[in-house]
């Protein structure tokens, strides 16, 4: 694996970031992953963001993992979930114009907070042709007829995200939903990294040749 620091700016602030390329012939697939709530310790270092980014890498997918917006090293400060977008945008947008990365194929990933800016950026952004989310807080209607492929996954004993407003809200989703509840995991998903990691890259390997027709 290659892996490489970055620092990405767009029309915000210039944002840390890392890139990890896996050691295979260009051009990969690409996937950006949205870490958890900045006020409450979230980074891109947590062991969610890198047990999937790593197993992702390990699958042949380039990932780029960031810090938001007053997280680390990047500038700025917390921005209510609103520049949080933003910034996941300009990140998407840095994976788009990487001669390594393949345009037709880019995923995005989110667990808790990040799985709400995740989903809510990748159902608007055409660029972003899979989508999944690991214990994503989802405000009411977040997937309301969206078609995208989509993964979501949630923990039995998940008691800050709960599996039954999870599936209250999926309910709306559009077609091509797919829906993972892992019993006996929590919110932290302690000890499920690979297992997460691997559903995220079987998921989308499945799904990137055909999403465009979605």
């Amino acid at each position: 694996m290659k892996s490489t620091e970055v620092f990405i700016s767009s029309s915000g602030p210039a944002l840390e970031a890392r890139l990890d390329l896996p050691d295979l012939p260009p051009p990969f697939p690409g996937v950006l992953i949205c870490h958890p709530h900045p006020l409450y310790g979230g980074n891109m270092n947590n062991n969610v963001v890198i047990g999937v980014g790593n197993c992702l890498v390990k699958k042949g997918f380039a990932v780029l993992r960031f810090n938001f917006r007053g997280v680390g090293r990047s500038e700025g400060t917390f921005d209510e979930g609103n520049g949080e977008q933003d910034d996941a945008r300009a990140c998407l947008k840095f994976l788009l114009e990487r001669e390594e990365i393949d345009p037709e194929r880019i995923g995005l990933v989110g667990y808790s907070f990040g799985g709400m800016i995740a989903l809510s950026v990748g159902v608007r952004e055409d660029a972003v042709r899979v989508m999944a989310g690991i214990s994503p807080i989802m405000p009411k209607d977040i997937l309301k007829g969206c078609n995208k492929p989509k993964i979501i996954f949630s923990g039995t004993e998940d008691n800050m995200v709960p599996s039954r407003l999870i599936l209250q809200e999926t309910k709306k989703a559009g077609e091509h939903t797919e829906i993972k509840v892992i019993d006996d995991a929590d919110h932290f998903w302690w000890g499920y990294e690979r297992q997460l990691g691997e559903m995220v890259a079987a998921f989308f390997a499945d799904n990137f040749s055909n999403a465009g027709e979605q």
